[in-house]
């Protein structure tokens, strides 16, 4: 539901500027796994304009937030082994951008590790990986299904030495945090001498954004704590100690699927494992081949809006300030 109205003042205040004082853009609740029937705000502050969730919920209310489900974990049916074969193929975008990220010799942390997809791709290139996830299931299925060293932490406290790492990856996770520059200057201790942090979120200031409003998944009430634009970004890494050598406005992963969700959330194929619909094998075929026919069919204006530096996701290759 769209909200239009006067600036006004509130008692959450702006984690970036500290203001109180905001315009209300939308009203929703979690539309994609039903987890709460609970009505937020998508607010813009009136000083510094940065978008965020009010109100701000509690660590113990965001934990009911999340469904036990929420990462991906592969499975053994047929409809979820050609998945897992989507998901390896549309990584590699991933993996390619890390890879040309990666200046020096030594272990990959990816923060928010869920079931270890993603790093099992980039350690057949060669690399160590590492996860973390603040999913004890997701740690331990990384380390079950694919032998990755896993751990079970959460930011800004991570277990592991400063200086241990010559990449750390943190994609979709620093949108969920309510102080995500601890998050990034924990990341900055954390990175070797010439190590790369790379960093992906949705683009509030995408074409999706501009023509779906509430709907567009990159909002993902409540769970999203605060609606980064890229620019909103750059400036909390560059506050943080990195300077921002690379962006990246498409993501085959992501870009595609994220518009196929906003519009038909209930062909999700997460979502639907997370309201644990009853259908049959075949009907849960079915509606996979749709989902996966809508996700086609949004790559070109995905595409197009990536191309004038609005798409649905923004990643960043970042260096410590001074460092090569």
């Amino acid at each position: 539901m769209s909200v239009s109205g006067a600036a006004v003042h509130g008692p959450s205040a702006c984690p970036r500027c500290d203001s109180e004082v905001y315009t209300t853009l939308f009203r929703g609740t979690d539309r994609l796994y039903g987890t709460t029937n609970r009505m937020f705000n998508v607010v813009e502050c009136s000083n510094c304009a940065l978008l965020r969730l009010d109100p701000m919920p509690s660590a113990a209310e965001l934990a009911k937030f999340y469904p036990e489900t929420y990462w991906w974990q592969e499975d053994a049916s047929s409809s979820g082994r050609l998945a897992e074969l989507y998901r390896q193929f549309v990584l590699r975008d991933h993996v390619r951008f890390v890879n040309r990220a990666i200046r020096r010799e030594g272990p990959v942390l990816d923060i928010g590790c869920g079931g270890g997809s993603f790093l099992h791709a980039l350690g057949k290139h060669g690399h160590d990986v590492v996860g973390s996830d603040i999913s004890a299931k997701a740690a331990a299925t990384a380390h079950k299904q694919y032998a990755i060293p896993a751990t079970c932490s959460s930011l800004p406290r991570l277990p592991f030495r400063d200086g241990s790492f010559a990449a750390v990856t943190m994609f979709h996770v620093v949108e969920h945090l309510p102080d995500p520059m601890a998050a990034l200057e924990a990341a900055w201790h954390l990175l070797a001498p010439g190590g790369r942090l790379v960093v992906q979120v949705p683009n509030a200031a995408c074409w999706q954004m501009l023509l779906l409003g509430e709907r567009w998944s990159g909002l993902d009430i409540p769970r999203h704590l605060i609606d980064f634009r890229a620019e909103d970004l750059e400036e909390l890494l560059e506050h943080a100690g990195f300077e921002v050598r690379r962006r990246k406005y498409f993501s085959l992963r992501d870009n595609p699927a994220g518009l196929a969700t906003s519009l038909a959330p209930s062909l999700d194929p997460m979502a639907r494992k997370v309201r644990r619909v009853n259908e049959s094998a075949g009907a849960e075929m079915f509606k996979n081949l749709l989902y996966f026919g809508l996700v086609m069919a949004s790559a070109p204006l995905t595409l197009l809006e990536a191309a004038g530096a609005a798409g649905s996701t923004i990643m960043f290759e970042a260096a410590r300030r001074g460092e090569e």
